[in-house]
Formats: structure tokens, sequence, C-alpha cells
């Protein structure tokens, strides 16, 4: 398999189209969720869905590296993985459909069919010269914060060298979503990705055309609703779970992701996977599916989550002048050699206050390091960091990204 080549972030096209919220600015990253009846919709000779559909996944992996190739980051999650591990175990037999209804069944089988589809991934991909990385995340892993921060740090390093993360939901330790609980088959993830990503835009593909002001299945004439600009109780009536049976979400589950997203300030897309080249057309602005308006940019709820978080904070570093100018006026990131106190104790990931030598509030935002980090590292040069402290995730105390200037 070819080398990943690093991006550089000369490969954007400034001037290509893009689906925007009242932005210019082309879209850079995007969270594309693969639903269960694209990737497992092949047919075995007595008209049953088993295994991986390697054509349909083909086509979707070429739109793909259509979109990476133009200077986009496409973070991949996937769903699959229990209908793959169908065409591993036989389970025609009576005892097996008992046990099928169990969720330790569904664990061996998303076990089994996990290798098989990354596999069909890494194959697929290479024949664009990409490299594959899998993550497989529970959902302790986005709501405890050092478990997030390093989910983050990760997905950010594949990013960063050209390659494309394949993210899917860890159900041999996790059973909400096999359980039907939480996610919805990968609906919810993808749209907590999106956010802690900060990614531009959430695409979520199916067998569904989108969201349609009646159920298809019952009324075939039922229209597509082409944009839904605010979820109300009337678009929750329309929406029901899954009608075939086999995947764990349905438009329930895709209204959730899409209330979570554009309320972190992602807008989100669903449509058909079915329909030709349908990521570079949606990228492009062409309206197909049912499309999700931001209701918030993504900088004003994340500089709102920060300063409602700042109500809770117990901790601050006080700074130089030198550092506030580069704050306030420069855009930068706080480094510890601008730091010259800390006060409170804090975690890694903690929202903490950035105060002046008057004690004056300016900013707040994430610690990249704990206070008893930061009191080694304070006042001294980045390199000198990773010496310092036996550890090391970067050269910022505070990234410029997790900050918000009072």
């Amino acid at each position: 398999m070819a080398s990943a080549s690093k991006r550089d972030g000369k490969t954007r096209q400034p001037g290509a189209a893009a689906v925007r919220d009242g932005a210019k600015k082309p879209l850079r990253r995007i969270v594309v969720k693969l639903g269960t009846n694209l990737i497992t919709g092949r047919r075995d000779a007595d008209g049953h869905r088993r295994g991986i559909d390697e054509d349909s996944l083909r086509g979707l992996v070429a739109q793909i590296a259509t979109l990476h190739a133009a200077g986009k980051q496409v973070i991949v999650v996937t769903s699959g993985a229990v209908g793959a591990g169908r065409e591993v175990v036989a389970d025609d037999g009576a005892g097996m459909r008992a046990q099928s209804r169990t969720v330790a069944h569904r664990q061996m089988l998303a076990a089994l069919g996990q290798t098989q589809l990354m596999l069909a991934y890494e194959r697929l991909f290479a024949e664009h010269s990409i490299h594959v990385a899998q993550a497989l995340i529970s959902r302790g892993d986005l709501t405890q914060r050092q478990r997030y921060l390093n989910v983050r740090d990760t997905l950010e390093a594949i990013l960063e060298i050209g390659a494309i993360p394949i993210v899917n939901e860890n159900d041999v330790v996790a059973v909400d979503e096999l359980a039907g609980v939480i996610y919805g088959d990968n609906d919810r993830l993808s749209a907590m990705l999106a956010n802690d990503l900060e990614a531009d835009l959430l695409i979520l593909l199916g067998e569904m055309e989108g969201l349609y002001e009646k159920d298809p299945h019952v009324d075939q004439s039922a229209k597509i609703i082409p944009e839904v600009p605010q979820i109300t109780g009337a678009i929750r009536a329309i929406a029901k779970g899954p009608h075939d049976g086999r995947g764990s979400g349905g438009m329930a589950s895709k209204l959730e992701a899409a209330e979570l997203a554009i309320s972190s300030g992602t807008p989100m897309v669903i449509a058909s996977g079915h329909t030709e080249n349908v990521l570079q057309r949606i990228c492009a602005g062409e309206a197909i599916g049912t499309r999700f308006p931001a209701a918030i940019s993504r900088i004003e709820a994340k500089k709102r989550w920060l300063m409602m978080g700042i109500t809770e904070s117990h901790g601050a570093v006080r700074v130089d002048d030198g550092a506030v100018t580069a704050l306030k006026d420069r855009g930068r990131s706080l480094l510890a050699a601008g730091i010259i106190g800390v006060t409170g104790e804090f975690d890694r990931g903690d929202i903490i206050k950035i105060e002046d030598e008057d004690r004056r509030l300016i900013a707040c935002g994430l610690a990249t390091y704990s206070s008893t980090d930061v009191d080694k590292i304070k006042g001294r040069k980045s390199g000198e960091v990773q010496e310092l402290l036996g550890h090391y995730f970067g050269m910022e105390v505070v990234h410029r990204n997790n900050m918000a200037l009072v």
C-alpha cells in the first residue's frame, strides 16, 4: 500500500463550492456515516441479506477518496459489523436463531464482522493509495474527559498524516447500540464526533433518500422534506424506527443526531447512499436529501460552552503582558513561557480561567495539562516541556481553538 501523504493545508480548493450556513469558506472536515444497509446489502441465494456488499462499498470509498484528493479531511463512521459477522457464522439453525436475540450473540457477530469490515475498507482504500485507521469507540470514550481527549488527539493525528479514520461503536464492550439504547446505528455517535472534532458537515447515508413528510413504506406518494430549519414536535412525529428490523437506528435516531449536531454548530444532511456521486454533490451544495442547517455558528457554540463552563472552573493561570498581547491581538495559543502563576487545581481537559498580572479575567479555555504539570513548566520554553514532564500533549497549555476571549 502506498504511503499516506501528509496534508500541509495547501491542497484545499478555496474556490470550490460547499454546503454552507452563510459562511464563505469551503468545507474542510466532513463526518460521513455509512448505514448498515449500504454496507451489508448483498443477498444470498435465499434472498437474505448477509455479508459485505463490496460493490456498494467500493463506490462509496471512491467518492470519499475524491473528497480526500480535493484536500478534505473525512472521518468515516461505519455500521455493518454485525451484518458482516453473519457471513462468517451460519445462523440458520434453531439454536442459533434463539441465541441471535441476545446481546452476547450480536457482540460475537460484531467481533467477527469487524475484522472483515476493516479488511474490506483497507483493500478498497488501498486502490486509491490511502491508508485507513481503525478506531473503536464506546460511549464512555466521548463522555469521560480524559478518554475523550485521547480519542480527539488520536483522530487529529490520523487526519494530520492524510489517513482516513474508520470509526465504529465498540460493540464487544459497549452494548448500548446493540440493545438499541444510546446511539442508534451510530447516528448519535456520528453527531458526537462531528461536534468533538469540529466538523464542517455531517452526512448520514442510508437507503432512505431523506426525511419524508409521511412514511413512504405506507404512502408511496410521500415527498421528501428538502430542509428542516427547526426540529419541531410535528417533525418528530414523522420519524419512525428502522422499518426492516436490521439497523438499530431509523429516522428517529437520525433526528436525535440532527438535534445534537445543529445545536453545536454542525449542519447535517440525510441522503441515500445509492444516489450517484451523492457525497460530491452534497459537498458542492446541491439540494439532495434533507438538510438541517446549523442553529448556531460553531465558533459561537464553542464560546458559549466555554463561557458557561467558567462558572464551574476551579483553576486559573496568570500570564504576563506579552502573553496577553499574543492572545488578544494576535490570536495565538497560550504557551508555558507566558505563564507566571497557577491558582487552584485542575485536570487536563478542564475549563480554566486565564488572567492577566492583575488577576483580571481575559479568557477561558480547555487546559491541555493539569495544574500540577503547568506549575512545573510555567515560564519555560516549549522545547523543555517533554523533558520536564516526561510526557507531551503538545506545546500549547491552552490551544487557541479551545479558547474564548472575554
